[in-house]
């Protein structure tokens, strides 16, 4: 006779749980809503992105096939006669030396108040400092560009910074004194500065958080073995770091780039005979960026087809430039996650 007791299942207890199979599956409505809202919110912003690009091209392609010069390596800029002769090419040397120069200056300094905050100072003071930097993320341009060309441009230390690039560095083009330009405010170097400290947080808060996810046990190895603070911060928080510290530093660039109101009131205007003599790199003078020059024209261009045009051909190469700017952030912050 076989055995009943190998094919019979024990009575349910009273009270006790239902089995798993007969558990109701959990509602997953929440988050399908979710995921369907996030991706419709990804989608329409690369719509956007795709409108305004689309925009930009339409209204700049009149103004260029008009244009009676080399759009890219002409200097002068002459959109109230007929043909129009326009160039980026002085608009572009000026945005894109500031802002490299602003970075040199900013990227150092937030390195250091990052590995200051995170690594050296105690933490009843590296809340306040951190605080504090963050708190110029949320000043207005404006006031930055009041500053600077108030009080920092007159400043006794930028006419002695500007008085020891020249004597150290006047032999390369980019440091040499302009005879006609002798007055400090209005250069492209004050600018470079105030951008800088406008980059500063944005640099800062991402090395900081970047910093902070540093592994405990890499840290903790390289005390084992006898290294000191500043061994255990070259040899393991800064290679952690690296691809977020790069990432920062682009953004910060690409804020740079495309930094409007603060330029437009520093920068003063090269005239146009000066733009068509020889070419001077020095930043020591001024001129215009891609968007001061867009803010400045823009009010008495909004009734010319031609101007306007031209002035929406320069914003379209901003934006190019500065989605490749950002899209290059991207790649190395994902190269850094997938490292």
């Amino acid at each position: 006779m076989a055995d009943i007791r190998s094919t019979t299942r024990p009575a349910q207890p009273e009270g006790s749980p239902a089995p798993a199979s007969r558990l109701k599956p959990p509602s997953r409505v929440g988050d399908r809503i979710f995921s369907g809202l996030s991706a419709g919110i990804a989608i329409a912003l690369a719509v956007l992105v795709l409108v305004i690009l689309i925009f930009l091209i339409k209204a700049a392609l009149p103004a260029l096939s008009d244009d009676d010069a080399n759009f890219f390596t002409t200097r002068t800029w002459s959109t109230d006669s007929s043909p129009l002769e326009f160039g980026i090419a002085a608009m572009a040397w000026t945005t894109v030396i500031s802002s490299i120069i602003a970075l040199v200056i900013a990227v150092p300094l937030a390195i250091g108040i990052a590995l200051f905050i995170t690594q050296m100072a105690p933490r009843r003071l590296a809340g306040p400092v951190a605080f504090v930097i963050d708190l110029l993320a949320a000043v207005p341009s404006i006031i930055f560009g009041l500053w600077g060309g108030i009080v920092l441009g007159s400043s006794g230390v930028i006419v002695w910074i500007r008085e020891v690039l020249i004597d150290l560095l006047g032999w390369i083009p980019i440091f040499k004194a302009t005879p006609s330009w002798t007055d400090p405010t209005g250069t492209v170097f004050l600018a470079s500065v105030v951008l800088a400290i406008m980059i500063l947080p944005i640099i800062t808060a991402t090395s900081r958080d970047v910093m902070a996810q540093t592994p405990r046990d890499q840290i903790e190895a390289a005390q084992a073995l006898g290294a000191t603070r500043w061994e255990v911060i070259r040899t393991a928080v800064l290679p952690h770091s690296r691809s977020g510290i790069i990432s920062g530093s682009m953004l910060g660039l690409g804020r740079a780039l495309g930094e409007t109101l603060a330029v437009t009131l520093i920068l003063q205007q090269v005239s146009q005979m000066q733009l068509r003599k020889a070419f001077n790199p020095s930043i020591f003078t001024g001129g215009d960026t891609f968007a001061s020059k867009i803010a400045r024209d823009f009010s008495e261009a909004i009734n010319d087809p031609g101007a306007l045009g031209a002035l929406v051909a320069s914003a379209l190469s901003l934006f190019i430039i500065t989605f490749i700017v950002n899209a290059a952030a991207r790649a190395i912050a994902g190269r850094g996650v997938r490292r």
